[in-house]
């Protein structure tokens, strides 16, 4: 590891998990599973508290719907135990876009590049 790598591990809490939670979780945590994107999801040995281990930048929307259920307690069984079953007509999980270019811009906004047309809405005019 190198010293940028420990300075920032030291002083950030966003890229990584820090020091103290790695001992909590080395202490008192045990692996339930990992998602497809590497975060680990934990809890305790007596199964009343849960947590996870970000791989990379700690964002909460990057948790899909099932390991978000399973945190906070919504059912019993962790997805790899027990998967959700999904719908056809369900969409994949996405991440907040907000702040990306591909955010969601609706029409009318400063955002899109070009204005939207309206039709119901007539500007004044002096006369």
């Amino acid at each position: 590891m190198s010293v940028k790598s420990l300075v920032l591990r030291f002083f950030t809490w966003w890229n990584s998990e820090t020091w103290n939670t790695q001992f909590w979780t080395w202490r008192h945590g045990q692996k339930v599973g990992e998602d497809e994107q590497g975060n680990i999801f934990y809890q305790t040995k007596d199964g009343k508290r849960r947590w996870v281990i970000y791989n990379g930048e700690s964002e909460a929307s990057r948790i899909t719907p099932e390991w978000h259920g399973w945190l906070h307690h919504t059912w019993a069984e962790p997805p790899t135990k027990a998967p959700l079953q999904h719908r056809p007509w369900e969409k994949p999980h996405l991440p907040n876009l907000t702040g990306t270019a591909a955010a969601y811009h609706p029409p009318g906004s400063l955002h899109r590049a070009e204005p939207a047309e309206r039709r119901d809405y007539d500007a004044w005019q002096p006369e």
